[in-house]
């Protein structure tokens, strides 16, 4: 009797747990189709795809993303994309500005090509390194007049201690609203700067060297090596100056000379006259000689260990460090080797 008993209690606990299975699977099919929206199929995109250029302003929602895409006949219904974005951690990277984007595509498709570089018409790029002067043409280029260029790099604002724009343009890229100006453009690289952690840190700098000189240790940093090697660069610099050697940095002479791409130096460079010749003054330049990265501002402020003084780059992908002048003049030897064999181009 009693192991009856048992066996209807547990035939009560079975069917009431299919039950609540049932229940859980009615309710979850119901949600399903409730949160479906109309989409098209993903399918091919041909290069004779029917194309619109849509505009994407300034800190729109994903909701109203979705709308736009819906309006200009890209999505089947703004659901469908709102339903993709929320579940895509992408979808926060769309950037603003125009994006060229096929017409009725799916939902999926539609945030692909929204992120796609390629397909932003008007995109703007601040490369790592690179000059003001070098931004300013760029941005001639984008549209803006050379007198709006130069009349925005004196107008924006700038953090404390910095006088000039040269090393506070981030080098990102950027997509603008239409009607955007120049003003507005480059106060935004700044901003992207000011919002970098790394930047941040240097900003905020205290200990023996101010946000700008680090800045500036950071821009030489970035034109001097590779990346794999900017630690090893960092702590070149703060030596030099530890000791009260000149710097002798031929990128600062670059810099002076707007020679881009010339890794050779001759003697006469080197006596050119002028506060950012690490060869002729000691210390640092004024200012950064270029807008440097993230990688180069932490390297500036996490330099290695070591005792090097000098750096030569011998081979593409070769640079070698040491503390021994003798060393140095052996590798350079090799470098002007190398150099008049054609290794470097």
């Amino acid at each position: 009797m009693k192991n009856l008993q048992n066996v209807q209690g547990l035939r009560r606990v079975f069917l009431s747990i299919v039950l609540i299975f049932a229940l859980t699977l009615g309710i979850f099919t119901v949600r399903s189709q409730n949160s479906s929206a109309p989409d098209y199929p993903f399918a091919q995109i041909m290069e004779s795809s029917p194309e619109v250029v849509i505009e994407i302003p300034n800190g729109a929602t994903g909701s109203q993303i979705a709308k736009i895409l819906f309006d200009n006949g890209v999505v089947k219904s703004a659901a469908s994309y709102f339903q993709t974005a929320v579940g895509d951690e992408r979808s926060q990277k769309v950037a603003p500005g125009s994006h060229r984007i096929n017409l009725e595509i799916s939902a999926e498709q539609a945030l692909d090509q929204l992120l796609d570089p390629k397909r932003i018409p008007n995109l703007l790029k601040v490369f790592e390194g690179e000059w003001k002067s070098e931004v300013a043409q760029s941005l001639v280029a984008y549209g803006f007049s050379q007198a709006e260029v130069g009349s925005a790099y004196r107008s924006v604002v700038l953090p404390k201690g910095f006088g000039d724009v040269e090393g506070l343009l981030f080098p990102a890229q950027y997509t603008f609203e239409k009607e955007t100006s120049a003003l507005e453009v480059i106060q935004q690289m700044i901003n992207r700067f000011e919002s970098d952690a790394w930047a941040q840190k240097i900003l905020a700098y205290k200990n023996g060297f101010t946000p700008l000189e680090m800045l500036t240790i950071a821009s030489i940093i970035q034109a001097e090596g590779e990346t794999k090697a900017f630690t090893k660069v960092s702590r070149v610099i703060f030596n030099r100056l530890e000791k009260g050697i000149p710097l002798q940095m031929d990128a600062t002479v670059h810099y002076v000379k707007k020679s881009r791409g010339n890794i050779f130096l001759s003697t006469q460079s080197t006596l050119l006259k002028s506060p950012y010749n690490t060869y002729r003054n000691r210390g640092l330049p004024p200012g950064p000689i270029g807008n440097p990265g993230s990688a180069a501002m932490s390297a500036a402020l996490n330099p290695a260990d070591g005792d090097w003084l000098y750096f030569i780059t011998v081979a593409p992908e070769d640079t070698r460090f040491t503390a021994s002048f003798d060393q140095f003049n052996e590798w350079k030897a090799l470098y002007t080797k190398n150099r008049k064999a054609g290794l470097f181009k």
